[in-house]
């Protein structure tokens, strides 16, 4: 399998440390701006395959040429989140770069996935499909999948059993109005209410869990100036689903048409992703109070797609 990462900041050099850790690559291209940099680190990628015994990858720094026909092309290129930024004030800067960005993938790799990392993810989805001819089950954003890893993390400690052991979705868009439908969530396959009043525990603050999850990623940025370890293996989570055909449902952007009670807009919900990408959308029941949380985080995203249409043609 052949995977390019465009952008080598420190996401996109994450995500090419899993792939040599794991061998699913059988060649990775790699590509960014600062060229010397992105060299430099395939070069001392280079010098760990001595030790990791997993499949030895082809590995190059270079441009769009270098990685014609990948399998997987993963967008972490793009303007970073400021201190005191949200994510969607990248929505236009971001959106010029991306029309620029898959211009050049079609052109090189029209058989590919696409996984769009770069910040406003669902946003930037939608400017990919609407200025390429690539299908919407082969561009995936990495929606709320990093906010539902965070959500198990944090589930976990209440109950201080394995993240593993705790299932449930953050669903909507990777922003403020991400939303958990608690009726779908379980702890070893109790709901999260029984098993801490069967198990001992006091019950779980759902309003404050909700909080955490969605200012973690910020205190983080804060700390240390960028969020990448659990953001590239979100990332890889979904790779190793496509290159295993695993189908495996996780919570990731795509564009609905129909699904949910909306069309032409890009959302993340439970998606079955396998070999072909975004291979089926799992439907689910919500109650009232869900699904009014689902229609705010729609309109959320409505009016972030009309603003960035509206700069753009200003």
């Amino acid at each position: 399998m052949k995977i390019t990462v465009i952008g080598m900041g420190a996401v996109g050099t994450e995500v090419v440390g899993h792939l040599l850790d794991s061998g699913i690559a059988s060649e990775i291209v790699v590509m960014d701006q600062a060229a010397a940099k992105a060299q430099a680190e395939l070069w001392d990628f280079s010098h760990t395959t001595s030790f990791i015994y997993a499949q030895n990858p082809r590995l190059t720094a270079g441009d769009y040429a270098d990685s014609a026909g990948s399998d997987i092309v993963v967008i972490t290129a793009g303007a970073q989140i400021k201190p005191g930024q949200t994510r969607d004030a990248l929505a236009q800067i971001n959106s010029a770069i991306m029309k620029s960005i898959i211009a050049e993938v079609e052109r090189t790799s029209p058989g590919a996935i696409v996984l769009m990392v770069t910040n406003p993810v669902d946003i930037l989805v939608q400017v990919v499909l609407r200025h390429s001819s690539f299908p919407k089950e082969r561009v995936i954003s990495l929606g709320t999948i990093i906010d539902t890893a965070r959500f198990m993390r944090i589930v976990s400690e209440h109950v201080a059993i394995d993240p593993k052991n705790i299932f449930g979705w953050v669903l909507g868009d990777h922003s403020e109005t991400g939303f958990i439908p608690w009726s779908l969530c379980n702890v070893c396959g109790l709901d999260v209410d029984s098993y801490c009043e069967l198990n001992g525990l006091p019950p779980i603050d759902r309003a404050e869990v909700r909080r955490r999850v969605l200012q973690i990623g910020l205190d983080i940025f804060a700390g240390k100036g960028n969020t990448n370890h659990g953001i590239a293996a979100s990332v890889f989570r979904i790779i190793r689903a496509i290159a295993g055909n695993e189908r495996s449902v996780l919570p990731v952007g795509t564009l609905l048409q129909g699904e949910y009670g909306v069309s032409d807009v890009v959302m993340s919900v439970p998606c079955v992703i396998g070999r072909a990408g975004r291979e089926a959308i799992v439907n689910c029941r919500f109650t009232e109070e869900e699904q009014a949380a689902f229609e705010a985080s729609h309109a959320h995203v409505l009016a972030l797609l009309a603003q960035a249409e509206a700069q753009a043609t200003g």
